[in-house]
């Protein structure tokens, strides 16, 4: 029996460990994940910054002018009817009252006028977070701005866990891997797009080796890909036809199944496998769509669950027009989102690309 395409999911994220973790530099850990939270090595800011150019200044005014404080300087304290030039982003020199901006003010033989603010321009130490302050908790993505926030706290480098490493086969003897189809072949649709999905979804995958329709081939072609990989995907041959061997090649292998077959619709014949030494083996079926829509179900928990982050959470969108349910089973729709709304498109067959090609994503349709 078909297990549901939730607990397909769930399933599937539960099924695999995460993996080691390392230092990186700043610059090498984009699209990882945190292993150890990150927390502020110092207050942020650090010390009082001034938001504008202009002067800072004690007491009442008008105030002589003593000097001037740039970015990157360590300021004077500030006497009493005094008033320092001050740059954005320079210190506020100790017994500061206001820091006045340079375009509401004047000065006239060597003073300051100008009035008085009524909100500070400058920035509190500790204003945007305090020493020791948790900032993102583990498992958090590594993006752009979590680099430069990282930079901002002091660090060097980041605590992940390493890219997942994938290998794609792409099985089926009907295959061209060049030129245009005909002949009763087809081209390979999926041997150049699954690395690309994948490497999208934190791992690092190189090009896809296609594998001849024979048993020997299958297993020797699985048992390479398995030795230096995290997750083996695999593409065609998860049904019982003539020709479709991963299923006893999988027996061959000694692996034991987590999921065989999923209650949806494209694309139920999918599977996730443990293989002897670990690896993990996710069957795609063949036709390209179908593809697609196991690599959302499977593929991309068990990427989740190997880089230490949680099952990715669905979201909600107002549909545009009616989707039809598929009975028992879950149907995955294609869709484009556009003025708020999911907008269902054609082209949606287990074989086709081109409805893919527009969509932003699959509409979920439950069973019922």
């Amino acid at each position: 029996m078909p297990v549901t395409w939730d607990d397909a999911r769930a399933t599937a994220h539960a099924a695999v460990h995460a993996l080691p973790t390392s230092a990186v530099p700043l610059d090498q850990a984009d699209g990882l994940a945190l292993a150890a939270a990150l927390t502020t090595l110092t207050a942020l800011p650090s010390f009082d910054t001034s938001s504008v150019d202009g002067f800072a200044v004690r007491g009442e005014g008008p105030w002589r002018v003593e000097g001037r404080v740039l970015a990157g300087q360590v300021p004077s304290e500030l006497k009493d009817r005094t008033a320092t030039e001050i740059a954005t982003g320079a210190m506020v020199p100790p017994g500061t009252d206001h820091v006045l901006r340079v375009e509401r003010c004047s000065v006239r033989d060597g003073e300051v006028h100008g009035e008085i603010p009524e909100r500070p321009d400058w920035r509190r130490a500790g204003e945007e977070a305090g020493l020791g302050e948790e900032l993102l908790p583990v498992g958090s993505p590594v993006t752009p701005g979590v680099i430069g926030l990282a930079a901002a706290c002091g660090y060097d480098e980041l605590t992940v866990r390493r890219a997942p490493r994938a290998a794609v086969t792409v099985f089926g003897d009907e295959l061209l891997f060049s030129g245009v189809p005909g002949g009763g072949r087809i081209r390979d649709a999926l041997g150049p797009a699954l690395p690309a999905w994948l490497r999208r979804l934190g791992a690092d995958c190189g090009p896809a080796a296609s594998v001849e329709d024979t048993l020997a081939a299958h297993i020797r072609a699985i048992a390479a890909a398995a030795e230096a990989s995290d997750l083996v995907v695999t593409t065609g041959g998860t049904m019982h036809g003539p020709v479709d061997h991963l299923h006893p090649a999988l027996r061959e292998l000694g692996a034991e199944y987590v999921v065989d077959t999923v209650a949806v619709r494209p694309g139920f014949p999918m599977l996730v496998a443990v293989l002897p030494g670990g690896t993990v083996l996710a069957g795609l079926p063949g036709n390209p769509q179908s593809a697609i829509v196991a690599l959302v179900t499977l593929v991309a928990p068990l990427l989740a669950g190997l880089r230490g982050l949680p099952l990715p959470e669905l979201s909600t969108v107002r549909l545009a027009a009616d989707v039809p349910g598929r009975g028992d089973f879950t149907h995955l729709a294609l869709a484009r989102v556009s003025g708020g709304e999911a907008h269902p498109l054609p082209h949606a067959g287990s074989a086709m690309l081109r409805g893919v090609a527009r969509s932003d994503g699959f509409v979920v349709v439950r069973p019922g």
